[in-house]
Order: C-alpha cells, then structure tokens, then sequence
C-alpha cells in the first residue's frame, strides 16, 4: 500500500468517524428532548444558572470589599469573576445529563464505525 493510498483511507475513515459521531450526537439529542426543541430547554438550564450566577458575583463582591486597597476594582472584578464562575458551575451541573445523552449517542456510532473498520482490517476467516 502506497503512502498516497493510506492517508487517503486513513482520510475517509476519519470523516466517516466524524460524521457518524455528529449522526449519534443528534440521535442523543432527540431521544433526551423526546423530539422537543432545544430552545426551551437551555432557557431553562440558563435561568437556574442564572440564580447561582447572582449568588456568586455577591460573594465575589463581599470577597473584593474585604481587601485593602483598590476596593471598588477590586470588588467589581471579583463579582464578574464569581458570577461567571457560578454561571459556569451551575449551567455545567444543570445540563450533564443532556451533555451525557449527547455524548453516549456519538460514542455508541462511533463504536460501531471502528468496530466495522477493524474488522475490514483484519478479516475473521470462519472456515
């Protein structure tokens, strides 16, 4: 086999890898919505988030007022860094189970995507 002719077949089994990981991933996504859209449920993700993203810039506030020096800078960024680190935390919680569905979805294609080009590499000769 020339080198030409394997990155191609490498090439071609990527894609295919890809693109069967993106069909598993949207198959995820239909089964955890039940064919729903996607829309009503990240507004809901993103409004819990929301409450602890509001928890975490108070904290940060009360945390950048506690310091010495600088203390208006230095509360304010402190409270965008807790919220943003709230936000991130409770959207990252709220939505694991989607993102698990997801990825279970695109893994679970994969697999067999692999499995079928293993066995194209290395045939089982029954007789």
């Amino acid at each position: 086999m020339s080198l030409r002719h394997w990155i191609a077949s490498e090439v071609d089994y990527g894609r295919e890898l890809v693109d069967s990981g993106l069909e598993g991933a949207s198959k995820g996504r239909t089964e955890f919505l039940h064919g729903a859209p996607l829309s009503p449920y990240l507004s809901g993700v993103n409004r819990e988030a929301l409450k602890l993203a509001t928890l975490g810039g108070c904290i940060g506030l009360v945390g950048g007022y506690l310091g010495r020096r600088h203390k208006s800078a230095r509360a304010l960024a402190y409270s965008a860094l807790g919220g943003v680190v709230g936000f991130a935390a409770s959207f990252a919680w709220n939505s694991h189970d989607f993102a698990e569905s997801v990825a279970h979805g695109a893994l679970k294609n994969m697999s067999a995507v692999r499995d079928q080009h293993w066995l194209k590499s290395h045939p089982i000769d029954y007789a």
